[in-house]
């Protein structure tokens, strides 16, 4: 088939049109990178902290994982050495996913599974409950449980984005952490 030509402008018959427009569906994916879904892994028995350590499943409160582009996940004990790993201005390894523990479904003292990212995760600053390494954050998948944490066990709500290195004590402490109010 040949395309018309009316006045100034070239018309393409409509079935050239439905096979380019084919042809382009099924090429534009193979353009594009698939990346795969990140999924958090469960900690072993032997699974220990990346900074410290520490064995995961012997202390309380939340924990942490951070999967790179490249290399294995690392793990943390406390939410305080998650921030600090995080936030650190040397960290330039690109982050594919952060999981933290939803501790509105799992025990403080012996936290199992129940892994939500951290970029969407609820936190409570501030309680007077202790993680590994002293006070840390608690984080929650909603802000009820947060709320509700909050209530009992005292702090102040926030989200990922508005933690920073200066609610990060060197050892850990953001209950004495002057800059946020409770």
């Amino acid at each position: 088939m040949r395309s018309k030509i009316i006045g100034s402008q070239r018309f393409v018959p409509a079935r050239r049109k439905l096979i380019g427009s084919l042809a382009l569906c099924i090429l534009l994916p193979a353009c594009t990178q698939a990346r795969p879904k990140v999924a958090a892994l469960e900690p072993t028995s032997e699974t220990a902290c990346e900074l410290d350590g520490m064995i995961l499943k012997d202390y309380p409160g939340p924990k942490a994982q951070i999967h790179y582009a490249q290399g294995k996940p690392e793990f943390f004990c406390d939410l305080m050495e998650l921030f600090s790993m995080l936030l650190m201005p040397e960290q330039k390894r690109p982050v594919t996913a952060v999981f933290v523990q939803d501790m509105g479904k799992t025990a403080w003292e012996h936290p199992d599974g129940n892994w939500i990212d951290a970029k969407s995760a609820f936190y409570v600053a501030g309680s007077k409950k202790l993680g590994s390494m002293g006070p840390t954050f608690g984080s929650f998948s909603s802000m009820a449980d947060a709320e509700a944490f909050a209530k009992k066990e005292g702090g102040k709500i926030l989200r990922f984005e508005q933690i920073t290195q200066d609610m990060l004590n060197r050892s850990g402490d953001a209950a004495h952490d002057t800059t946020m109010s409770h």
